[in-house]
């Protein structure tokens, strides 16, 4: 236990930088802990094409092993392939090595179990369970095999969607040297469509640009190649795929509660009168929009672990976030990027607009990206905050939201940092400049 960095057991998963503070040795502890807190039996366990992976996928499932439990190793795949073959072929549980969007030193432990759809194991708690054990090796350690799911695979993706009904667009892809660089072309293999590849290859040092499609560096690529090409839109990954950007044909960034929305509407088409499940810093046209639709708006706590879970308690057909997770019932569950882009191009060919046409009334309000405010007397500053404007509507589902008629924030706690997270959105502008500069003076004031 010696050598096991406890702050890399995280809210929802492991993670932290290979090998100084995530190492192989942390990884077999890990996959007995795994085993042994959850029960599971059998279980699958993927890969991203991060450095270090292959190592902490091989002690992960000897630690699993190791505790009588059953592998199969499906290799190096997308994180929702994993979440199919744990659903699919009714595994007890599954795991990816991934880092999800995170810097190139990074990597980590996505575990799950396989609980009426897929469920998270959270790190912190696998971390309380582990904490001064010891586990014995089993009398008969479980078999560890290689498979391959990719074919069943993409006929899952593909499941959600009738191929007869896109249209052939020219699409700029960025795979961002991630796992999208292995799917995205046996997915176009399938389409009418013309990819524009950018950064295919799979490079775990991501030599391109950062992994995380939200930095502005990761979206100059996309954005000029989107003018050059006159392509009809673009779509760019991060390293494990389960997160996915828009950016439409003018090489303009689509907001992902925006294409949330695109999404909730097809989904609405299909199934009138369904759950959409979005997060509590989505913008309001989410809800609004749900609603006008004929749909029923379900709203969560942060985080895309809650967004899925909102939409199993509630029994919502799909839901998304502002940090481009997508979620689908029929996908056990669980996020895919890969359903979210061929359903996004299903709704686009059935529109017959351009990309910009029809994201544009979607964006009604002026919406600011998060502020990150260090602060040691975090809920000091909350109740402060929840007494100045007390004249305004007030829930507490996630740190504390505050609205107004014209304009509302959110200022909710990080899981992992003493950092306050602040959100604002306005009616205009004006409205949202004003009021997110007022709100940041005033926390910088009372901070400490």
């Amino acid at each position: 236990m010696s050598k096991i960095n406890p702050s890399v057991f995280k809210s929802y998963d492991i993670r932290g930088v290979y090998p100084d503070d995530l190492n192989e040795e942390t990884a077999y502890v890990a996959g007995q802990a795994y085993a042994h807190k959850t029960g599971v039996k059998k279980v699958v366990v993927g890969r991203d094409m991060r450095n270090g992976s292959p190592e902490l996928a091989n002690k992960f499932m000897a630690g699993v092993a190791s505790q009588g439990v059953d592998v199969d190793d499906i290799g190096m795949v997308p994180i929702d392939a994993v979440y199919f073959a744990t659903g699919h072929y009714k595994y007890d549980g599954g795991t990816m090595v991934t880092a999800s969007h995170n810097p190139k030193e990074y990597n980590g432990l996505k575990m799950t179990v396989l609980d009426n759809g897929i469920a998270m194991v959270r790190g912190k708690e696998l971390y309380e369970y582990l904490e001064g054990k010891e586990f014995t090796k089993a009398e008969k350690p479980g078999q560890i095999k290689q498979i391959d799911v990719m074919d069943e695979y993409i006929q899952h993706v593909f499941s959600f969607v009738n191929i007869k009904d896109i249209k052939a667009f020219k699409i700029v892809v960025d795979a961002g040297n991630g796992m999208a660089g292995k799917v995205m072309p046996l997915i176009f293999d399938k389409l009418p469509c013309e990819m524009i590849p950018m950064n295919m290859e799979l490079d775990g040092n991501f030599p391109a640009h950062p992994s995380n499609p939200l930095l502005p560096e990761s979206q100059e690529g996309i954005k000029a190649k989107i003018k050059k090409t006159g392509a009809d839109f673009g779509v760019i990954m991060d390293g494990d795929t389960d997160r996915l950007f828009f950016v439409d044909e003018n090489s303009e960034f689509v907001p992902a509660d925006t294409t949330l929305l695109v999404l909730a509407k097809h989904f609405l088409d299909k199934e009138p009168g369904a759950g959409i499940a979005y997060n509590a810093v989505c913008s309001k046209a989410v809800p609004t929009k749900v609603k006008e639709w004929g749909g029923r708006p379900i709203r969560t706590k942060v985080g895309f672990v809650n967004v899925a879970q909102g939409m199993k308690d509630e029994k919502g057909i799909m839901g998304g976030e502002v940090s481009a997770h997508y979620s689908f019932r029929d996908n056990y569950y669980a996020d895919s990027g890969f359903i979210a882009f061929l359903t996004l191009l299903v709704l686009i060919s059935k529109e017959n607009k351009k990309f910009s046409e029809i994201v544009g009334p979607l964006k009604p309000f002026s919406k600011a990206d998060e502020v990150n405010i260090e602060v040691n007397n975090i809920e000091e500053v909350i109740e402060q905050v929840k007494q100045k404007y007390n004249d305004g509507k007030q829930d507490e589902l996630d740190g504390v939201t505050i609205e107004y008629d014209d304009w509302w924030v959110n200022v909710r706690p990080s899981n992992t940092e003493p950092l306050l997270r602040i959100t604002v959105e306005g009616d205009t502008q004006e409205i949202l400049e004003a009021k997110q500069s007022e709100i940041v003076d005033y926390i910088k004031s009372i901070a400490k």
